[in-house]
């Protein structure tokens, strides 16, 4: 006679995981899916105002070049790309609070409470950083590196700068300040995730600075003005990154010592 075997009890813990996974990936597509949504039609809106944010972050050129200087475009396309490379990368800032909801709604409810403080804490220094590297590449940089730039203008050869290029080398420099600003916010976290410690961080100052100018040789155009604008800052905010490091360190030795 054949006898069958008694079906195998299913593990309702793991079936449970399971859908728990699946849950929370369906979440994690509709709440991206409502972000892609907002994002694009922010690029089709911001499309309309692409020619006046050009007008002013053509300034810092602008104001370099002789009075009546026009800038070009080489090919017929370049205008038409330029402004949707303008609409597309606003769009990104525009809609940041409606992608910034649906991320922090997505992961809010798996924090403790000390972890959301933390995180809304690193999220807006973060943000202001990013702003204020932004801000010091427009207002103190670009008018320095034009004017040099421009300086060897001559009666025969006269600068035409061209749409296109200008506004991949301004997005490029943005994107290198607003970027390098962020390293107080990089050294916090990773003393926070104990990847490495202050005092780790002060004995490798030496080959910081060599790094440092390294990396501002790569992401600004090859002039010392910039590379020095870059390095600089970078530095300092090192420094303040140990600074505000140690000072979190002397904090939580003091709760310790409290408890």
């Amino acid at each position: 006679m054949s006898s069958t075997r008694p079906a195998e009890p299913v593990d309702r813990e793991e079936a449970s995981f399971g859908v728990s996974v699946l849950a929370h990936l369906a979440e994690l597509r509709r709440r991206g899916t409502i972000a892609v949504i907002v994002y694009l039609i922010g690029v089709m809106v911001l499309m309309n105002f692409s020619e006046p944010v050009f007008e002013f972050v053509s300034q810092p050129l602008r104001s370099a070049l002789p009075p009546e200087t026009p800038l070009v475009f080489l090919n017929a396309p370049d205008v038409f790309f330029t402004y949707l490379k303008i609409a597309l990368v606003l769009s990104l800032f525009i809609t940041a609070p409606v992608t910034l909801y649906q991320f922090w709604a997505f992961v809010a409810p798996g924090l403790y409470n000390h972890e959301r403080q933390a995180f809304v804490a690193y999220f807006f220094g973060s943000l202001g950083l990013l702003l204020a590297g932004g801000a010091f590449a427009f207002y103190i940089v670009f008018p320095l590196i034009f004017e040099f730039f421009l300086s060897f203008a001559t009666d025969t050869i006269q600068a035409m700068p061209a749409v296109k290029e200008y506004l991949s080398l301004v997005l490029k420099l943005l994107f290198a300040f607003g970027m390098s600003f962020q390293i107080p916010i990089v050294i916090m976290l990773l003393i926070r995730f104990g990847i490495t410690d202050v005092e780790s961080l002060a004995d490798k100052r030496r080959y910081v600075v060599v790094w440092v100018f390294v990396f501002a040789a790569i992401l600004t155009p090859p002039d010392l003005i910039s590379q020095v604008l870059l390095g600089i800052p970078m530095l300092l905010l090192y420094e303040v990154g140990l600074f505000l490091a140690r000072m979190k360190k002397k904090k939580l030795e003091e709760e310790d010592a409290n408890v």
